[in-house]
């Protein structure tokens, strides 16, 4: 049986932030320090590289500008099809997929290096920053009902609150604090599910690990594909 829409949007938000940690923990221990789901991590890790730790300083130097020009590039795609009345779901998760398999084919070929200058490191690593940044923008102007899939701080800072609200309502929540509180939780939990998963994932498969990615993004566009783009 094929997922209803709310099923389905809770599928899509906890399988992208599986995919969210899965993928940011791999790409940070297999390629020498570089987060390629968070543009801030590697301003902070180009911040450590200034400090004294130069290792793969080119990389996180370029991994903002491409981390934009690739966003940019999305949301511009995006916004052309949603002014012809296309949808987008659909073609954002096929898009991450070519993406996240183009980013394993090139580390496993990338890897073992010596460090992290070497091209084809660099390569990899940046093709990885694109692959999700297309994520990033697919949360902020496709899959506006879900929660953040990739940076937990807010949902983690959403939780407390609606902890505390919990408590004052004497674990009645209204509706809204219910909607929030279903909405939230999940993505954590499934970040932190696939950031374990990462660690497990590199120590059995190394770079092939990210394989589960692909599968999982691919998975999820075609029940999109299946439910019409529905969701």
């Amino acid at each position: 049986m094929i997922a209803g829409p709310k099923r389905l949007a809770g599928l899509t938000g906890m399988g992208m932030a599986f995919v969210g940690g899965y993928v940011d923990v791999i790409g940070f221990v297999l390629l020498f320090g570089l987060f390629v789901a968070h543009a801030t991590g590697n301003l902070v890790m180009l911040g450590v590289g200034l400090a004294g730790d130069a290792g793969g300083l080119a990389t996180k130097l370029l991994a903002l500008p491409v981390f934009v020009g690739a966003a940019a590039a999305t949301y511009a795609l995006i916004r052309w099809r949603n002014n012809r009345g296309q949808p987008c779901e659909v073609l954002v998760l096929i898009l991450q997929a070519i993406l996240l398999l183009a980013f394993m084919l090139l580390t496993v070929k990338a890897l073992p290096a010596a460090n992290a200058n070497a091209p084809g490191v660099m390569l990899a690593g940046l093709v990885g920053v694109v692959a999700m940044a297309v994520q990033n923008v697919g949360a902020r102007a496709v899959f506006t009902h879900l929660a953040p899939t990739t940076m937990m701080t807010g949902n983690v800072t959403q939780i407390a609150i609606d902890l505390v609200d919990l408590a004052i309502a004497r674990g009645r929540p209204d509706e809204a604090l219910r909607a929030r509180i279903l909405k939230t939780w999940p993505p954590v939990a499934a970040f932190a599910l696939g950031a374990i998963g990462g660690a497990v994932g590199v120590l059995l498969a190394s770079a092939w690990s990210l394989v589960l990615s692909v599968v999982v993004v691919a998975v999820l566009a075609v029940l999109h594909a299946i439910r019409g783009e529905r969701s």
